[in-house]
């Protein structure tokens, strides 16, 4: 078993592990309860761990995590085609009017 990584959020490392376990990795969380104890220990130590369970599994398991940062990055920032707003790119929709990012207009 290898440690592959770990974050201040339980939800970014339940969401990693489970990018892992759809391309049938194994994985375990660890910490995932520590956070009480937060400041009576350093908070590195209390972050919730992802650890892939079969070692031979953790070149893959680490490309998938990489790849998966990458897709959830911010994108460039894009301009509304119904009502000109600029918005940023992680947002799929224009948080003026609504409208979705792709959608097109005429």
């Amino acid at each position: 078993m290898k440690k592959l990584t770990s974050d201040s959020s339980l939800i970014t490392i339940a969401h990693y592990k489970n990018v892992l376990e759809a391309e049938g990795i194994a994985a375990e969380i660890r910490n995932q309860h520590l956070g009480s104890i937060l400041g009576d220990m350093p908070f590195v130590e209390v972050w919730p761990e992802l650890w892939v369970v079969n070692d031979l599994d953790f070149d893959r398991a680490a490309e998938l995590i990489h790849e998966s940062v990458l897709d959830e990055s911010p994108k460039q920032v894009w301009r509304c085609r119904r009502c000109g707003e600029e918005n940023e790119g992680q947002f799929g929709a224009c948080w003026n009017c609504g409208a979705p990012a792709e959608e097109p207009y005429i």
